[in-house]
């Protein structure tokens, strides 16, 4: 489905990226995974994606909030792959705390992760997918985007951003054959969220549960997909944000 395709995922070691990556690759994808500090996570996902899916996986150290070091990174990605068709915008990082007490370096560091970072990826890809006259950018976002949550001041403010963030790039280029949406997911299992089972909001999930990486990695494959949508933002979060 996704053979002769190019997928670049960042935050692609572990977690949502992870899936998302293999979700990919299992689709045909030559996958290229940016990773901020875990090189044998990054390079465990490759030699899976290379041994059970047969495509082309590379893992490149890089921290997005950086634009001169994302676009060194993707400079080595196009000599490495040649084109990129696809970005997924996933890295993000949390410093949560009530915004009385928040330290400045704190909104700081998750602005310029989850949503300059996204910017600077999309800067550098965007040249290459003019080339090519088509492109797929997809946004991770989060239902704390969309209905904020106490504590999270910074992160929200992030992952609203990337809302609006991915709605203007969608108005931009769908003239050139680019499409940009964005996945808005809720309460996912990962390592990062096993300590939150006794989080009060999992009660008002109607769905009645956690959701799972792959569930996020499927709508990343629809949306991939799904040559019509463009500007969209699809929840993934068992209804909590209804």
């Amino acid at each position: 489905m996704l053979s002769g395709k190019v997928a670049v995922i960042t935050g692609g070691s572990r977690g949502i990226g992870a899936a998302i990556t293999y979700k990919l690759a299992s689709l045909g994808a030559d996958v290229a995974i940016l990773y901020a500090g875990n090189t044998e996570s990054a390079n465990t996902v490759c030699q899976r994606c290379q041994a059970e899916f047969g495509v082309q996986a590379c893992s490149y150290a890089c921290d997005v909030s950086d634009f001169h070091t994302v676009k060194e990174t993707l400079s080595k990605i196009k000599a490495d792959f040649g084109a990129v068709h696809i970005l997924v915008n996933n890295a993000g990082v949390t410093r949560d705390g009530l915004l009385a007490m928040m330290k400045e370096e704190d909104y700081d560091t998750v602005l310029d992760t989850n949503l300059k970072g996204a910017f600077n990826m999309i800067r550098h890809t965007m040249p290459l997918f003019l080339r090519e006259r088509e492109g797929c950018i997809i946004n991770i976002s989060s239902v704390s985007g969309l209905m904020g949550n106490a504590g999270q001041s910074n992160y929200s403010a992030s992952k609203a951003g990337l809302i609006g963030l991915t709605k203007s790039v969608a108005k931009e280029y769908a003239a050139k054959g680019i499409r940009c949406n964005a996945v808005a997911p809720g309460f996912i299992r990962t390592d990062m969220t096993e300590a939150q089972t006794d989080n009060p909001l999992l009660a008002r999930i109607p769905l009645g549960r956690m959701g799972e990486a792959d569930e996020v990695a499927d709508a990343v494959a629809y949306l991939i997909n799904a040559k019509y949508v463009t500007g969209e933002v699809l929840r993934i979060d068992g209804g909590i944000a209804m």
